[in-house]
């Protein structure tokens, strides 16, 4: 991560009130594990979904600057399926759907420890100029 980026609230190491997510790519998939505390619920015991949508926007567009370009978040749709607990351990998923020219469709869910999806999404992100 360079130095621009490293106040990103999902991904940042020095953003002091971020989530500070490592992310890693295995087959074709975008990676992260995240255990929600009390800081992030919504009602007592769940995960706000303000916060689940941001996981989810960042494993779908972060996924997109691994490969080295650079992209904003155009269009992005959640189906929350179930409340995401808090104190439990999650794993993020993305991977890409579709390329067509300067976008890029994924998707991308959030998971309990069963395999249980407590909430997908889709995002088209648009390629932008780099900096």
């Amino acid at each position: 991560m360079d130095d621009r980026n490293s106040m990103c609230f999902v991904c940042g190491p020095n953003n002091p009130i971020g989530l500070k997510l490592k992310f890693r790519e295995e087959n074709e998939q975008y990676i992260t594990e995240f255990t929600a505390g009390p800081e992030h619920q919504s009602y007592d015991g769940i995960v706000h979904g303000g916060i689940v949508s941001t996981v989810l926007d960042e494993i779908m567009a972060g996924y997109i600057y691994t490969k080295g370009l650079h992209a904003v978040t155009a269009r992005l749709e959640v189906r929350y399926r179930q409340s995401t607990p808090i104190g439990q351990p999650l794993t993020v998923v993305g991977w890409i759907t579709r390329e067509r020219g300067k976008l890029y469709e994924l998707a991308g869910e959030i998971r309990l420890a069963d395999g249980t999806v407590t909430a997908d999404g889709k995002a088209t992100v648009v390629l932008v100029q780099g900096e």
